[in-house]
């Protein structure tokens, strides 16, 4: 595929994906905000890093509870996300730590730059290609021994439109075991998982399956 159609349909998929959490902006952290699987892989994540870590957060949101969490802690935060609404909310709610306004699959990362990853919920409008893509980089983005969580909707769909807390979106996973094999194809030990079922606390909230795992880069 010539690489100016791929750049316009990797902008168009970033432009949707920005409208929606545009359109949700805080709503979305008052319905996702209280999940416990989330706030315990955040406790897991304190518990591997040394003082002053240099965390990246991917699709950082409002900035609550990752980027408030672990800059609370004394850790080095960047959040990137697509959309600008999110990134505002975000510095103005957590400004010990940075944002920045940025699609993660065209941002430049440098080889072993974090100490840590954080990728919550944020791959779903990419394609199965670009989700294996962006897993990779973050990979290789980590220092040797670095820690990753992943948190997504396992479910075996593609470019499956559906709605979100009233926003239309076209949503791509995998199959939990294709999660995983995805993660350890990207270079990385999956050390644990947890699935879950959560209810966003919204008035179209309905019950989603979470899985979340916790992964190292091998030393």
């Amino acid at each position: 595929m010539p690489t100016t159609v791929r750049g316009s349909q990797v902008a168009d998929r970033g432009q949707r994906a920005a409208a929606v959490f545009d359109a949700l902006g805080a709503t979305y952290e008052k319905a996702f905000a209280h999940s416990e699987a989330h706030l315990a892989s955040l406790e897991w994540l304190l518990g591997q890093l040394a003082p002053g870590s240099r965390i990246l957060d991917v699709g950082s949101g409002t900035g609550r509870p990752t980027a408030s969490t672990l800059a609370a802690a004394g850790h080095e935060v960047l959040g990137v996300d697509v959309s600008p609404v999110m990134v505002d909310l975000a510095a103005r709610q957590v400004p010990q730590a940075a944002f920045r306004h940025a699609d993660i699959r065209e941002l430049p990362l440098e080889q072993g730059s974090f100490d840590a990853v954080c990728v919550y919920f944020s791959l779903l409008q990419m394609t199965r290609a670009e989700q294996s893509e962006v897993l990779g980089r973050l990979a290789r983005a980590l220092r040797p021994g670095g820690s990753l969580v992943l948190a997504t909707v396992p479910a075996d769909v593609e470019d499956l439109a559906i709605e979100f807390m009233g926003q239309p979106v076209r949503a791509t996973s995998f199959a939990a075991e294709d999660v995983v094999a995805v993660v350890r194809d990207a270079g990385l030990t999956v050390e644990s998982e947890q699935s879950v079922e959560f209810t966003p606390d919204h008035p179209e909230g309905a019950v989603e399956p979470h899985l979340f795992l916790y992964c190292r880069r091998a030393s």
